[in-house]
């Protein structure tokens, strides 16, 4: 625990430094596909961009960016490195460790947004699809459902453990803000999984996650507000002799953070600050993603999954448990400068005394100000959304181009693959990204 005073300001001025480090030039890049010219300059500037706290983003942000670039083992193992930290990280906070309590939660292990422990095991799949160890991607994908399974109880030790920590300090326990999660299913996830038992020949299994996949969406309007895309009925139905291609199309990135401060009156001299992370969008120019066959097909794929959407419905859950958390430390160093400032002006106490109690009040009240900084980290570069499509052919080799566009119909950028061989009775699947 900090006890000294000037070791908590220093402390205090250099946490909001490095959570506001800029990576202008690393998003600059990604969003011009120069992903090898990205990750040489995230490996450079690691230093810079994260602490020791941080590993869990290191980690994700690498292993996205060497996701795109191709280097799907390496990106592999990072993702995996981050999924081991994230659960390390949440496992600490069940325990409620006291630094959080007071400062802020940015000295802790970052333990991960929800959506992107989810996600990960989604590009981890594919990059074992990518490396032909198809049994290792079904693994993560089944991973994945479990996650999302265990969401609605995820939070309740921590949310016993924050009522129980408010009956000790003698505050009232907050009322839950949001509510549960209410996403219980992935559509990407059971796309994959349907790709991928289709293209191992296990049809039952396939008929499964495709009708789950429809399920998912009925089930979470609020995240899935669009309709099931039409080819998905096509899967199953490749005529004889056909192969099929099967396109997966990402765009965009995902939310971003920001900080929604409040102040809540104790008296007319003391308040307490209540400073809460708030997931913001990052807008993309791509409004649709093309496939073109150089032998003269072409469609639109459809949107399958909004993972801003997800982003934000998985958010409720830790939200709340932040939101309990702050207000139960916001109080509790409000609290301080209240008893302060009463025994100040008793009339049993001299001057001297009073001048020290009424100094000690003041800084705290600097200290309760600037400490309750809100967490803003989160990871950078997964995707904000997912396209797909696919189109049946004959056996063969083709070159396509997936094509992004803005409102006006601009192309803004082209994903281009030559001379790739096509299967019957295999599955082909072409990943296309654009981070614009």
């Amino acid at each position: 625990m900090l006890k000294n005073p000037v070791l908590v300001f220093l402390v205090l001025t250099i946490l909001p430094s490095c959570a506001t480090t800029s990576f202008a030039r690393l998003d600059n890049m990604t969003s011009q596909g120069e992903y090898s010219g990205g990750l040489d300059y995230l490996e450079k500037e690691k230093q810079r961009f994260y602490r020791s706290q941080d590993r869990t983003l290191y980690y994700m942000d690498k292993g996205m960016i060497s996701h795109y670039v191709g280097q799907y083992q390496e990106s592999s193992g990072l993702l995996k490195s981050g999924e081991r930290a994230i659960e390390a990280a949440f496992t600490k906070s069940v325990s409620m460790e006291i630094g959080s309590y007071l400062l802020n939660d940015t000295v802790k292990e970052y333990d991960g947004e929800d959506y992107e422990d989810i996600y990960l095991n989604v590009f981890n799949a594919l990059n074992y699809y990518h490396r032909g160890i198809i049994e290792d991607a079904m693994v993560e994908i089944r991973r994945m459902n479990n996650k999302i399974q265990y969401l609605s109880s995820k939070y309740g030790v921590i949310t016993s453990n924050l009522q129980q920590k408010a009956l000790e300090e003698s505050t009232a326990i907050p009322p839950n803000p949001n509510g549960g999660v209410r996403f219980s299913d992935s559509a990407l996830a059971r796309y994959l999984g349907l790709l991928f038992y289709r293209g191992a020949g296990r049809y039952d299994d396939a008929r499964i996650d495709q009708n789950q996949l429809k399920i998912a969406f009925a089930n979470a309007p609020n995240v899935y507000t669009y309709p099931v895309p039409a080819s998905i009925d096509e899967e199953l139905k490749i005529p004889d002799g056909k192969a099929r291609l099967n396109v997966l199309a990402f765009s965009g990135l995902s939310p971003g953070k920001e900080q929604e401060t409040l102040r809540i009156p104790l008296s007319l001299s003391n308040y307490i600050k209540i400073a809460l992370p708030v997931l913001v969008e990052r807008p993309s120019r791509i409004k649709t993603v093309e496939l073109v066959v150089d032998q003269g097909a072409a469609f639109e794929l459809e949107l399958l999954e909004d993972i801003e959407a997800v982003a934000r419905e998985t958010f409720k859950g830790k939200r709340d448990v932040i939101y309990l958390k702050t207000v139960i430390r916001a109080t509790m160093k409000g609290l301080t400068s209240s008893v302060l400032d009463a025994r100040a002006s008793s009339d049993d106490i001299d001057d001297s005394t009073s001048f020290i109690l009424s100094l000690l009040s003041f800084g705290n009240k600097i200290f309760a100000e600037a400490s309750e900084q809100a967490d803003l980290r989160i990871s950078r570069y997964f995707p904000a959304r997912a396209y797909v499509g696919g189109i049946n052919l004959d056996p063969g080799t083709y070159s396509f181009t997936v094509n992004y566009r803005d409102a006006s119909g601009r192309v803004l950028a082209s994903f281009r693959q030559e001379n790739i061989m096509i299967y019957k009775d295999r599955l082909n699947l072409l990943e296309a990204v654009c981070l614009r």
